[in-house]
């Protein structure tokens, strides 16, 4: 059975199922496209191109139409409705399911995490709108529902928009990476630093009736407005309520959900890898999953595994993380501006030792907005101005932090825990001060794991550079165009290079780099 799923909306995306196995995701936003961008036609078009069938389901996940949650699209954004009935495409007859968005991110999080004998699981959905824990049964029937916040992700996100000078007064616009941009502010303060005036603009923030996003104007009587996204009061500001969010959610799972469960993650603030460690940390559940595409960008997934389930029982997905388009050859380096040589992990390891930074791109791209080593810039991870460099290479903030890819079998010795995790989920805090370029102002790093199982030739990499440093350790941050997803041809990896001053490109097996580049 071949099921075809749909997000439509922001991080719009379509993903293909075939027997319980995911056979590819695609989201808008790769290739170069808007971040976050809604589901476009070349990613349809692609998609198309990969089915050799036309789908025996076609499953879309419910949103809503621009300016109310209520006009649905589909089963609409809340809820547990389920629609289903037969349409024709292409002349041929068709399954039609639909599940509300709501739904897609519960079914993506017990769909792709491990299998589990439990009788009972704990899901976490918490992103823009919904802040709920569902107590799910072996049958996939929700025992209970437990709401506890609603809209957790703008809700945190608002305190950056709030001191943005540049962000207008009367606007109430979302802008979606602001929540990224806060987590790394977060680190800079303890939330006990927020003087009286920030605790009550956070306090106006967390009230259970607030409708959100306020417009701006509405914090003008506070320090916090147009404080400046530098300022102590916006660092103190994203901590506290960075603390507050959590503590609502932690207390109401120890006050309401049985001990003992395994607790699965889905939402955008299942990228929050400062709360990640905290459930982790937590005794009150016996485990922690988060799939790497826990925000939207893996809604379609969850709505193709809602399908899955309704028509075959079925809701285990057989699914790995580079299941995105393979990268696209579209031109050749011109040979007058670039030499091309079979990659060397040996030689490439000296190159990066030198300070060398190289775009590295690998198969098929990674699902979800972390770069896994796929679609990355690599380089040396000691010296604190490579951070600087790389952050400029991106024409990002300076004060974001750079995350490491580390070989498991290192980790222990640079890290404080000891734990696999190839998606990129988790903070752990660094030993000693030698991985300058990758630790962060707390003293914390966010460590992709690789082992020669999982992803070989990087690994092959990582040990040839532990030759020369004693640990297979490197930055990796992802390869795209300022405001755009994953890089993923030729021609835009060439035009990257050439423009950012990145001398060096691996595409798969071959190692192209400037002659004369230092």
């Amino acid at each position: 059975m071949l099921i075809l799923a749909l997000k439509p909306g922001h991080d719009g995306a379509i993903a293909a199922v075939r027997d319980g196995k995911l056979l590819f995701s695609l989201e808008a936003e790769k290739d170069s496209g808007r971040r976050y961008t809604d589901l476009t036609v070349s990613t349809v078009l692609a998609a198309a191109e990969l089915c050799d069938e036309i789908p025996d389901v076609v499953a879309l996940g419910g949103w809503y139409r621009r300016g109310s949650i209520d006009r649905r699209i589909g089963a609409g954004y809340e809820g547990d409705a389920i629609q289903r009935d037969l349409r024709s495409i292409f002349g041929k007859k068709v399954r039609y399911f639909s599940s509300s968005h709501e739904r897609s991110h519960l079914m993506m999080a017990l769909g792709m995490a491990p299998e589990s004998s439990a009788e009972l699981r704990t899901v976490l959905v918490w992103e823009g709108y919904t802040g709920a824990f569902y107590l799910v049964d072996d049958r996939l029937e929700v025992v209970d529902k437990i709401p506890v916040l609603s809209q957790p992700g703008v809700r945190y996100a608002s305190p950056f928009a709030i001191a943005d000078p540049g962000y207008p007064d009367d606007s109430t616009d979302q802008r979606f990476e602001d929540s990224g941009k806060l987590m790394a502010l977060a680190a800079f303060a303890d939330p006990a630093d927020a003087d009286p005036g920030t605790v009550a603009a956070v306090d106006r923030l967390m009230r259970p009736d607030a409708v959100l996003p306020l417009p701006k104007s509405a914090f003008r009587d506070t320090p916090l407005h147009n404080a400046g996204l530098t300022s102590a009061t916006a660092k103190s500001a994203a901590a506290l309520i960075s603390h507050r969010i959590f503590e609502t959610f932690r207390e109401t799972a120890e006050r309401r959900l049985p001990a003992g469960t395994p607790l699965h993650i889905s939402g955008g603030c299942g990228l929050n890898c400062d709360w990640n460690g905290l459930w982790r940390q937590s005794a009150h559940f016996s485990s922690v999953f988060v799939p790497p595409c826990t925000n939207d960008s893996g809604s379609a997934i969850g709505t193709a595994i809602d399908a899955m389930f309704h028509e075959t029982g079925r809701f285990t997905l057989d699914w790995d993380v580079y299941s995105g388009l393979p990268f696209d050859t579209d031109t050749t380096p011109d040979p007058d501006r670039w030499s091309a040589r079979p990659l060397d992990p040996a030689r490439l390891a000296e190159a990066l030792s030198d300070g060398r930074v190289v775009a590295w791109v690998q198969g098929r791209w990674e699902i979800g907005p972390r770069a896994l080593g796929h679609r990355s810039l690599l380089a040396e991870p000691f010296d604190p101005r490579t951070k600087d460099r790389l952050n400029a290479i991106k024409a990002r903030e300076d004060y974001r932090p750079i995350a490491p890819v580390c070989r498991a079998e290192d980790v222990s010795s640079l890290f404080d825990s000891d734990f696999p995790d190839p998606h990129m989920l988790y903070f752990r805090r660094v030993r000693g001060r030698e991985l300058g370029a990758v630790t962060h102002v707390d003293g914390t790093a966010r460590v992709q794991t690789v082992t020669s199982e999982q992803e070989p030739t990087l690994h092959r990499l990582l040990s040839a550079f532990a030759g020369r440093h004693g640990a297979g350790v490197l930055c990796n941050t992802s390869l795209n165009f300022n405001g755009r997803g994953f890089i993923n041809r030729m021609s835009d990896l060439v035009d990257y290079c050439e423009a950012r001053g990145v001398d060096d490109m691996v595409v798969d097996d071959v190692w192209y780099s400037r002659p004369g580049s230092r």
